[in-house]
C-alpha cells in the first residue's frame, strides 16, 4: 500500500474510532453559579467525585459567581457549550424559571432541560422566642396594629418574594424590611430585625431561642417538624428554593442517562443524606419528568407572585 494509501485509511479508522467513544471520554465540568461552600456546592462536589469514580474521567466543580442579578454568567456558559454533556449546569430555580424570560439572549429562548432536581434549601421565617407570636397567622394579627421589621437576603430570592406574597395574601405590610449579607442568631438577638428569612442552618445554634414560624419549602423540614410548611398556610404560594442538573437540549439521551445514574446513586448516599441531617436541608432525586413538570408550575407561580407584588 502506498504511503498516501497507509496515512488515509489510518484518519478513517481513527475518525470511525472517534464517532465511536462512548460518553465520557475527556474531563466534565459541573457548573455552579456561585461561590465555593454552600449546599449546592457540596452536594455537586459529591456527584462530580462520584462520576470521576464511576467513569474514570477527570470531573470537576467550576464556580462561576454571578453578580446582584442572578447567577447567570454561569449559566451561560452552560448555553454556550456543545450538547455533549460535558459542560453541565447546576442551578437554582432561577434559571430555568427566570433565565430565558429577561433580556439574556444567551439564555433566550429556554436552553436548558432538567435532569433532575436533588435539593431543596431550608429556608425559613423565624423569630425570637420572645416574640408575642408564634404562628404566621399570630404574625398577622400582630402586623396589623405594629411595625415588624423583616431581614431577608434580598429581594430577588424566591424566599423573599414568598415572604412578601404571603404578608399581601394575610392582609398586612411588613413595617420595613432590609436585605442582609448574614441572618443568624445575631441578628434576632440585636433586635437588627423582628423578623428573619434565613436558613435553617444559620439558626441551628440557637434553634432552642427562636421560633420557627414555617418553612418556605416543599414540605416540613424534619428538623423542625412543628413549623408548617408554606404551601400548607397558603397554597397559591407553594413553592421553594431549589437546585438541579441541567444540560443543553440537544445533549443526547444515553449521555443524560449517565449522568442521571451517578448523580441519582449520590444524592441518596449516607453521606449526602448526612448533610440534610445536620442543615435542615431537604435532599431526594427527582427525575426529569418530573423536574420538567415542577418548573413548569413554578414558572406560573412565581408570575402569579409577581402580579401581586407589582
Amino acid at each position: 500500500m502506498r504511503p498516501v494509501a497507509i496515512s488515509l485509511a489510518a484518519a478513517l479508522a481513527l475518525t470511525a474510532g472517534s464517532a465511536l467513544a462512548e460518553y465520557p471520554e475527556k474531563p466534565v465540568s459541573f457548573i455552579v453559579p456561585w461561590p465555593p461552600g454552600d449546599l449546592e456546592d457540596v452536594l455537586t462536589r459529591m456527584i462530580a467525585e462520584d462520576f470521576q469514580e464511576e467513569y474514570g474521567v477527570a470531573a470537576a466543580v467550576v464556580n462561576k459567581p454571578g453578580g446582584g442579578g442572578g447567577p447567570f454568567p454561569g449559566a451561560i456558559e452552560v448555553a454556550n457549550a456543545p450538547a455533549d454533556g460535558y459542560t453541565i449546569g447546576s442551578f437554582v430555580i432561577g434559571v430555568p424559571v427566570l433565565g430565558h424570560q429577561i433580556d439574556i439572549p444567551p439564555l433566550t429562548p429556554a436552553k436548558f432541560d432538567p435532569l433532575g432536581i436533588f435539593l431543596t434549601y431550608p429556608f425559613v421565617i423565624a423569630t425570637s422566642g420572645d416574640a408575642p407570636y408564634s404562628s404566621m397567622e399570630e404574625l398577622a394579627a400582630h402586623a396589623r396594629d405594629n411595625d415588624v421589621a423583616l431581614g431577608h437576603f434580598g429581594d430577588v430570592l424566591t424566599p423573599t418574594q414568598v415572604t412578601k406574597a404571603f404578608a399581601r395574601n394575610a392582609g398586612f405590610d411588613w413595617g420595613s424590611d432590609a436585605a442582609f449579607d448574614a441572618l443568624d442568631c445575631n441578628t434576632l438577638a440585636s433586635g437588627d430585625a423582628d423578623v428573619i428569612n434565613t436558613t435553617l442552618q444559620l439558626i441551628l445554634p440557637c434553634l432552642d431561642e427562636v421560633k420557627v414560624l414555617v418553612s418556605i419549602t416543599d414540605e416540613r423540614i424534619p428538623l423542625v417538624p412543628d413549623a408548617p410548611a408554606i404551601g400548607e398556610l397558603d397554597d397559591t404560594l407553594d413553592i421553594a428554593l431549589w437546585n438541579g442538573l441541567f444540560v443543553t437540549k440537544d445533549t443526547p439521551q444515553d449521555v443524560r442517562d449517565k449522568i442521571i445514574a451517578v448523580a441519582k446513586e449520590t444524592v441518596m448516599s449516607d453521606r449526602a443524606q448526612a448533610v440534610a441531617a445536620e442543615t435542615g436541608a431537604l435532599v431526594y432525586w427527582q427525575g426529569p419528568e418530573e423536574s420538567a413538570q415542577r418548573i413548569g408550575t413554578d414558572t406560573d407561580t412565581v408570575a402569579r407572585i409577581g402580579t401581586l407584588l407589582e
